[in-house]
Order: C-alpha cells, then structure tokens, then sequence
C-alpha cells in the first residue's frame, strides 16, 4: 500500500507539473528529429534551499521542505534509486568533479531542455567530470526518457521513493510532490563548491555558470 501511495503522489505531482505553462509533456519525438532548444529564460539568481524558504511559479510561491543546503556544505547521506531499482548513497559518488542536476520531472520542457543542455552543450567537460540529473520520475521513466533522448552521458538516479533526497537537502517542493530545480558543482571530497536554486521553476538555472565553477575544479 505505501508503495501504491508513493506512486500515485508522484504521479500527482508530475501531472500537476506538466499542467503547468512552459512545462507542457513533448511526448517521445525528441529521439526522432533532434532536440530543438527553445528560447527559455534563464535565472540569474538563487533562492534559498530549505524550511521557511520557498520557489515560485509564475509568482505563486511552493515551500520547501527539509534542512538547507549551501555552498561549503557537505554533501550528505541519503539514497535514490539506479535503472535497476538497487539504491546508491549520493556521498558515495565521490572521488570525482560532478555536477548534480535537479529537476523536477524529465517529462517537461524546461526539465528536458536542462537535461539536454548538459549532456550536449558542456564542450567535453563530461570527459572528466561526472553528470548526475536527479528527479522523482521512477527509475523506469528516467531510462524510458534517457533512450529516447539518446542520453549516454548523465546517471539518472530516481527520488520517487518518498523524497528523501529532496527532504534530506531541503529541495522538496512540498506541495504538489516533486523537486525543485537546482544545479549543484560537487568537489572530489563531495564539498559543494556551487549552488542554484531557480527562483521560479518556469526559468532554466545558468548552466553555463555551472561548467565554470566544475572546469575550475579540474
């Protein structure tokens, strides 16, 4: 029954997301005719992760949920889901630059555009620093999105299992069940040297700022 739960909350969550302006499902075409990246803005500032703070869309503000995160922090213990359904410790990926890539569903335009964005437009940073994207779509829904996109290059790893890698760094969106979008640059002693919270979900976070900050780790 928990299990029943946890899927019928996310899913709630996701189909509220994708009813949302800016974030409407594309369906599976991206495989068949390229991605075609749009004209979305891009946020120049960062909210703050964690209890009493907040994200917006279009204005409307969505709290968080869970002890903050920042910049000089630690990255902390907390397991999401591989393809296979086995669990990994995200502190476990250490020994390497990586850059953490949080997005809400994978199913929305600015979520696939970020997801894009890093996988093709990093210029060879993927041969030495590891891409993460992180979301509450299931394992299943990540692999399904990472075929049809031909993404090689980034590990999905899956938070639908009730949020704990949102709660544990204060990037739940409590209401409806998902994770705000974020990008963090991870050292190889898991020290986050970089954080965006986008302020409004509707923007995409600076990637390109984020590339900066992982090739002046290297």
């Amino acid at each position: 029954m928990r299990a029943h739960h946890l899927r019928m909350t996310v899913a709630a969550g996701v189909a509220a997301l994708i009813a949302m302006p800016g974030c409407e499902y594309l369906g599976g075409t991206t495989a068949e005719k390229g991605f075609m990246y749009k004209d979305l803005p891009v946020a120049s500032g960062s909210a703050t992760a964690g209890d009493g703070n907040s994200v917006t869309f279009k204005g409307s503000p969505l709290a968080l949920e869970g002890p903050g995160i920042k910049v000089g922090d630690q990255l902390r213990d907390v397991k999401v889901a591989k393809g296979d359904l086995s669990l990994v410790n995200i502190a476990d990926t250490k020994g390497t630059v990586r850059i953490i890539s949080v997005v809400p569903s994978l199913d929305t335009t600015v979520c696939e555009q970020q997801t894009h964005y890093l996988s093709e437009k990093n210029n060879g940073l993927d041969k030495n620093v590891e891409f993460i994207t992180i979301s509450v779509d299931t394992p299943f829904a990540q692999g399904r999105f990472a075929k049809e996109a031909k993404i090689k290059n980034i590990t999905f790893l899956s938070d639908f299992r009730g949020g704990d890698f949102g709660k544990a760094y204060g990037l739940l969106v409590k209401d409806p069940h998902f994770l705000a979008r974020a990008v963090m640059v991870v050292d190889k002693t898991n020290v986050i040297k970089y954080l965006q919270v986008t302020p409004e979900l509707a923007q995409m976070p600076d990637m390109e700022a984020a590339f900066k900050a992982a090739r002046a780790l290297m």
